[in-house]
Formats: structure tokens, sequence, C-alpha cells
């Protein structure tokens, strides 16, 4: 059969467009397929989903969220443009949401339109097996996420800054470069090093941790490097950290408090990764990686003279940040209920929505560690099945209480805690109705609808509002 001469050209220039279809969608397959090992953590799938999407298509940013995640939307990035794709979900009226960003101008096709649909549905599947080996893991069913005995558990959190985390994690495991974590205590520094070290080609050597903030400064040699038999009366010979880390990872924690002294003699070590017994005659090498950790920043300290140089430049260089609880809000109710389940064979209990949101909106001055306790102390003396806004201390939900205590009291309506909202915002934003409603989310006629309600509930019961459409309006925001 004879082909016209356009139709065979279209068909030679579709033919690698198919080819590369295949080739891409194998090569997202396959990348999906490395994250089933079991050894690793539940949440790396998605972010290798994301990392393969991004890389099949030009894309400057992918994010796949889950049903219960679409408040959280992606940050607007100037100069680019932004599709949102529906994920299918075995809850039809939570799906899940595959939103992107790219440059105007990057030239996307037809092709990668329909990779991007086609990405949407992998989506699916790769949200439905996240979630099934999180229920395992949570049971104690899985194995590569049961706490081992150095204590590891999962880094659990959904949101871009722990998403991001996860994604350095992967890049710095890959390497052997000494590593600084900062971030405030009880953010998870050491749960992160001892990731990074499961991730790595050390994995089968050991991981020991020192606490820098805890050694004697008479004994730090001796802690550190080790001491010879018979060195002094009864003393015996055993090997220090850096020995006995040997093969493996070092995690120094606390690094900021060691004193101006121990510094100097830590850095020696770690600069020739050579260490010499107290009492030995000469050195050896040792074969470990550093990982270090403050919960505060070391530039500041050496600007001061409280932290030396050198050491300094020795390990930065390769930082990693680790986010607050306060900075991944979203993370707050996944990280509770994590625990809960943790302890799910002593008492089975679950939150009310009064104590959800104080737990959301609760500063967490001590992170997870502070997270944690607070179930724990939750387990043992909560007298129902169901933690309400009373079991929890008061630090937590005084703000909470002192906040709408009032307002249920006197029956107030959500008309009235909107009017008397906007009208806060629109004193901090001097009167610019046009920056309150920006700030506020809502047009410039909402705003001036909740301007125009009283805030006494007595004179807004009575009060209609004066346009219909306004009212409509604040219906329809208030629920988005």
């Amino acid at each position: 059969m004879t082909m016209p001469a356009a139709d065979l050209s279209r068909s030679i220039a579709h033919a690698p467009r198919q080819r590369e279809r295949r080739d891409a969608l194998s090569k997202l397959l396959g990348a999906l397929m490395r994250t089933l090992d079991r050894q690793q953590d539940v949440s790396l799938m998605r972010g290798a989903f994301e990392e393969m999407v991004r890389h099949l298509i030009p894309l400057r940013t992918v994010q796949l969220r889950d049903g219960g995640l679409w408040a959280t939307r992606l940050e607007s990035v100037p100069g680019a443009e932004s599709v949102v794709l529906e994920v299918p979900s075995a809850d039809p009226l939570s799906p899940g949401v595959l939103e992107v960003t790219f440059d105007p101008g990057c030239g996307l096709g037809e092709w990668d339109f329909q990779m991007l649909g086609v990405s949407a549905q992998l989506g699916a599947l790769v949200l439905e097996l996240e979630r099934s080996r999180l229920q395992l893991a949570r049971a104690g069913l899985l194995a590569g996420n049961r706490p081992r005995r150095d204590n590891t558990v999962p880094l659990i959190g959904s949101t871009p800054g722990m998403q991001n985390l996860r994604s350095t994690i992967d890049r710095v495991a890959a390497t052997d470069f000494t590593v600084l974590l900062e971030g405030e205590s009880g953010v998870g520094k050491e749960l992160v090093a001892r990731r990074i070290h499961n991730l790595s080609h050390r994995r089968n050597g050991p991981f020991v941790a020192i606490n820098c903030a805890a050694l004697v400064e008479t004994l730090l040699e001796a802690e550190l490097f080790g001491i010879e038999d018979r060195t002094a009366t009864g003393v015996r010979g055993r090997r220090g950290k850096f020995e006995t880390a040997d093969g493996g990872t070092l995690f120094l924690d606390e690094v900021s408090d060691l004193s101006v002294s121990a510094q100097a003699k830590l850095l020696r070590a770690i600069q020739d990764l050579a260490v010499e017994r107290v009492g030995g005659q000469g050195s050896h090498r040792v074969d470990i990686r550093i990982i270090a950790a403050t919960n505060r920043s070391l530039a500041p300290l050496v600007e001061r003279q409280l932290f030396r140089p050198d050491l300094f430049y020795r390990l930065s260089g390769v930082d990693v940040r680790v986010p607050t609880l306060r900075e991944r809000r979203s993370d707050i109710l996944e990280l509770a209920n994590y625990f809960l389940d943790c302890h799910r064979s002593t008492r089975s209990l679950q939150l009310s929505p009064a104590a959800a949101d104080a737990l959301v909106t609760y500063d967490w001055p001590g992170n997870v560690r502070e997270l944690e306790r607070l179930i724990e102390r939750a387990v043992t003396l909560t007298a129902s099945e169901t933690i309400e806004l009373d079991d929890l201390p008061l630090c937590v939900g005084r703000d909470y209480a002192a906040a709408l205590g009032p307002s249920l009291s006197r029956d107030e309506t959500l008309r009235t805690w909107a009017s008397r909202y906007a009208r806060l915002i629109l004193a901090r934003c001097q009167g610019n109705k046009r920056e309150a409603s920006d700030v506020l989310g809502i047009s410039y006629h909402t705003l001036q609808a909740y301007l125009r309600h009283p805030v006494h509930e007595s004179a807004s019961r009575q009060a209609p509002i004066e346009d219909d459409r306004a009212e409509s309006s604040m219906v329809v925001e208030s629920a988005v």
C-alpha cells in the first residue's frame, strides 16, 4: 500500500517519539522499582518519582500530594507557569494532586503533556503503595521500617521541607565527605545522621555517637583516642571512639559545646584521620566518616573567637539544616499519629479535633522530641480513648483555649470572627484595603462586606448583610 509523502514524513517523525516515550516510561518505572527495597524509607518512593518526572520533562518543580495534603501548595515561583493534575484515589472524595511549574518558554509540547498525564496515573500507584507501606510500618510488620537496635525510625513528614531534606540526605549519603548538621535541639539531627549512615556504603559498619557537651576535659583524649594498658596504676587499655567507629561513621553531637583546648585536640584527628592512644608510641589511621551536629550556628561563634576557625572550615562545607517543627506544621499531626501508633499495643488513642488544632497552633520550642514526650504523657494519663484539649499540658492548650474560650461562651458566629480578623489585618496593613485583601486571600469586594459587618454579636444577629452577593462570596471563600 502506498503512503502519501506527508503521512510518511509524519510517521518517520513520530516513530522516535514513540521510542522515547517507551524509554522514558521504562526509566520512570525502573526508578520506582529501585525504591521498593525493603530497607529503604517508605517516603523515598515519592521523592524518586518526583525527581524522575523532573528529569523526563523540562520542569522547574514537581510535587505529588495525597488527598490529605491539599492545603500544602507549591510556593509561587516568579515567572513560572503551573499545572495541576488530579491523581486518582481509592477515595473519590479525596483525590491526590500532581502540581508542576515550568518556564513559559521551555517549549513543552503535546508529548510532554501526555507524559504528565501518564505520570499522574503512576502517581496514584505511588501514593497507594506509600500508604500501604506506611500502614505496615506503623503496625510493625515491615522489617525495613521497624525501629532498629540503634533506635532509627523513619523520617516522618510530607512537607516540601522534609522532601528536600530526604533528597539532600540521599545525595550526601552517596559521598564520604564530612557533614555538618545544623538545627535546634529536638529536631532530630541524630536521626538524620543515622539515616545518612544507613544509606551510605558504610551501613554495615558501626555508628558511634559522642555527646561533646558531656565530655570531661581531663578524660577527653582517653575517651576519643583510647589509652594504652598500664599507662597508669590500675588503668586497663581500651579503644577510643575514633577506633570504635573504624569502618563506619563517627557522630559528634553538639560540637559547639567543645572547649577551645578540646577543639585543638580534635582538629588534628579529624584532619589526618589518625589517632594516638594516651601513653602510646605512635599513631595509626582510621577509616571513618565524620558527621558533626550543632544547635548553634558556628559562624557567629568563630567571629566571637569561641570556636576555632580552622576546625570550623574542616567541619563545614557540606552543611545540612534540619527544619524546626514550627516550620513544617503540616507534619505535626502526621508525627503525632505516628507516635500514637507506636504505642498502639499499650493503648489505642485518637486526637479530638480541638486537641489536634491546639497541637498545630503550638510553637514547639522542644520540636519533635517535645511532641514525642507529650504523646507519651497522653498515653499514660488520658482517662478516655480520645485525647481532649484538657488532656494536653497547659502550655500547649493555653493559647488555643484563650483565643476560643470567650467566643465559645458568647456563642459568636463565624461571620463575626471573620469580620474581627479582617479588621485586625487591615490595621496591620495601615488601612490599605488592597494589601489587606492580598494578605487575607480574598477579593476587595468580600473584604468590604466583612468590614460592614458589625463586630458585636448582638448587632450581628439582627443586622442583615447589605449585599447578598457579598454574603455568598464570604461563604464560598470561607469554605475554600
